[in-house]
């Protein structure tokens, strides 16, 4: 059974293997369900798109950030089709963490697509979208904000006891020369 750490590192390493141009051992383009994978690279615009991964806890946040045209904001499924967007690069996450450890990493929905659309002028408009996985092999009680259980260092915590100045009952060293 792997660690917090090793799922932790190897679904963030998947994910770090889908940057743009990268290739997979056979010289192809690497397909991770982006939009800017789609078409000719030099014949067509270039979409500018992304993803990322966060954790905490027992869970994994995958963001997704793209350019987009208001027409396609307000056409009928935008929302379905950013919410299929990030379901492909989950897809892809798992898989390229099964080739990257040997293990396999399941992730299950948790809740709906977040999807926020923004503009700057009425050329320049982007979409910012966020899904919520739970992550398996990590244990339920990490979302619990119960702290550390090892004890700290026995420096530290003379460091804390002493305390501060202005009345918290630490004493002002010799050379402190302001008023009280």
């Amino acid at each position: 059974m792997a660690t917090i750490y090793e799922i932790t590192q190897g679904l963030a390493q998947a994910a770090a293997n889908a940057y743009d141009g990268a290739l997979t051992e056979d010289g192809d383009a690497i397909k991770a369900g982006l939009q800017r994978e789609e078409g000719d690279p030099i014949l067509d615009k270039r979409i500018m798109d992304g993803f990322g991964v966060k954790f905490y806890g027992n869970m994994m946040c995958i963001t997704y950030h793209s350019e987009v045209q208001l027409k396609e904001v307000y056409g009928p499924g935008f929302e379905t089709d950013i919410d299929q967007r990030i379901t492909d690069i989950s897809k892809w996450l798992k898989k390229e963490y099964k080739r990257i450890t040997g293990d396999s990493v399941t992730l299950t929905t948790v809740g709906e697509v977040d999807v926020r659309a923004e503009n700057s002028s009425r050329v320049r408009s982007w979409v910012l979208a966020k899904k919520h996985f739970k992550v398996g092999g990590l244990e339920e009680e990490m979302n619990l904000e119960t702290g550390s259980k090892t004890p700290s260092e026995s420096n530290w915590r003379a460091f804390l006891d002493q305390g501060g100045w202005n009345g918290t009952g630490g004493k002002r060293p010799k050379n402190d020369t302001r008023k009280k």
